[in-house]
């Protein structure tokens, strides 16, 4: 938290202030204070050992259980002296501004909950209780989406205010991690139930349950973390086969995304376009190396094998499972919107969405990138072409919804390619993904 902006000060002090206040003046006489320390143990267990999700920098405590269970078993005044707890849990070791402000926000999304679980009747189960449905879980469904939501709200200000991120990027990660955060405070009404039961024990029996699901969050993240060193590999050896296209792919596919997010591709689909922009030119890899490095004009067999490569591309991925319709934009990124493109000649709506998409990003960064026949086009110039572009290459909504992106976030063109100095590197004067540059092929002059 250190160099934080004055307004995230602020806000901070002001979060910790409104929970001191509401514990000053709450009243704690009929609190059960040995079933409070039982859950601030369960609760300091599980916060110590949070859950990671494939969101970056995002992490869901498993004391989001405790915290619910308290909010049933012990009322908004208990929930939020549970919540306090959280300033010496075995997280954030060396950050006692960040330990001060979770402590805070988890007594205000306790007493929150805590008092709507109240207002909507809800009591704590009882033995042989008939009506658990409308004193116990719809009183629990409402006080588990207010602490989520009071948890998402708090932390949303106090990380724009920080600038550590941004309303677009928070609005999309909040999906995710609200099904996260939802999943384990339904842990809590499991545990109030069995307190009835079993008493203490009930926290004990949780543990096994909640530490599964970590378990198996971890698994997830795991294997999303090897599909992405397998892509980053794939990238890798395509980028081996020429040193001007270094890093394309990984542009290729943030640009992809960036288009995707503007029209509103459901998350999914964003990180299937991303594994698409990846993989686009992954076909390059069955394409010999001579004819991509060739510095004179391709022949017709040559430029015939540059055509395949969209093919080529396909059969290398097709069994990599969790690409899906990734594969549709690997195999058709090279065709346009008026029919000439390649390798099946679509045009229009016949084109896969992700193709759409894929050719704009792999058009601008082949554009604004440096080649050995020519520096690097400025921002405008390619925006120019773009547009000079749009309808007759590219779908002009995929356009459209890239230059908007591309004013609102910016682009980083790459640096100039420093080649090996131990090396003997061919270059090649032509490049297929580039609208503003022909393709020249012997004996039947310049293509695009």
């Amino acid at each position: 938290m250190r160099g934080l902006p004055l307004a995230a000060w602020a806000y901070v002090c002001g979060v910790v202030a409104l929970a001191a206040g509401l514990i000053a003046t709450s009243s704690f006489r009929e609190l059960d204070w040995s079933k409070l320390a039982v859950l601030a143990a369960l609760f300091l267990i599980c916060d110590s050992a949070p859950a990671l999700l494939n969101v970056e920098r995002a992490r869901v405590s498993l004391s989001f259980a405790a915290s619910l269970a308290s909010v049933v078993l012990l009322g908004p005044a208990g929930a939020a002296l549970l919540g306090v707890s959280a300033v010496v849990t075995g997280q954030r070791l060396f950050a006692p501004v960040k330990r001060l402000f979770n402590g805070a926000q988890f007594a205000l999304c306790g007493y929150a909950a805590g008092t709507v679980f109240e207002a909507l009747g809800g009591h704590p189960p009882r033995f042989g209780q008939a009506d658990w449905v409308e004193q116990v879980i719809v009183p629990f469904l409402g006080a588990l989406v207010t602490f989520v939501g009071v948890n998402l709200l708090l932390m949303a200000g106090i990380l724009l205010l920080s600038k550590q991120a941004a309303p677009r990027e928070l609005l999309r990660e909040s999906g995710q991690l609200s099904v996260g955060c939802l999943g384990y405070g339904m842990f809590g009404l499991l545990i109030a139930g069995l307190w009835q039961h079993v008493g203490t024990f009930a926290a004990v029996l949780v543990l096994l349950p909640l530490f599964i699901a970590r378990w198996a969050l971890e698994q997830t993240h795991a294997q999303q973390q090897a599909h992405a060193a397998t892509l980053a590999a794939l990238c890798q050896a395509v980028e081996t086969k020429d040193y001007y296209t270094r890093g394309h792919s990984e542009r290729v596919s943030r640009g992809s995304v960036m288009i995707a997010q503007e029209i509103g591709m459901r998350p999914d689909r964003v990180e299937a376009i991303r594994y698409a922009g990846m993989l686009h030119d992954v076909g390059k890899l069955g394409v010999p190396t001579k004819v991509l490095q060739k510095t004179g004009a391709l022949t017709e067999e040559e430029f015939a094998a540059i055509q395949l490569h969209p093919m080529r591309g396909l059969e290398i991925v097709r069994e990599i499972g969790f690409l899906d319709e990734a594969l549709a934009g690997i195999m058709h990124h090279h065709e346009k919107m008026n029919g000439t493109g390649y390798p099946m000649g679509l045009a229009g709506d016949e084109i896969p969405e992700f193709a759409r998409v894929i050719s704009v990003a792999d058009a601008f960064d082949s554009m604004t990138s440096t080649r050995s026949y020519r520096s690097a086009l400025s921002i405008d110039k390619a925006v120019s072409e773009l547009r000079k572009c749009a309808g007759d290459h590219f779908d002009p909504v995929m356009v459209d919804a890239f230059l908007r992106a591309l004013e609102r976030e910016g682009w980083d063109p790459p640096k100039p390619v420093v080649l090996p100095d131990d090396d003997v590197v061919e270059t090649t004067q032509q490049d297929h993904d580039d609208p503003s540059a022909p393709i020249r092929v012997a004996g039947d002059g310049a293509r695009r």
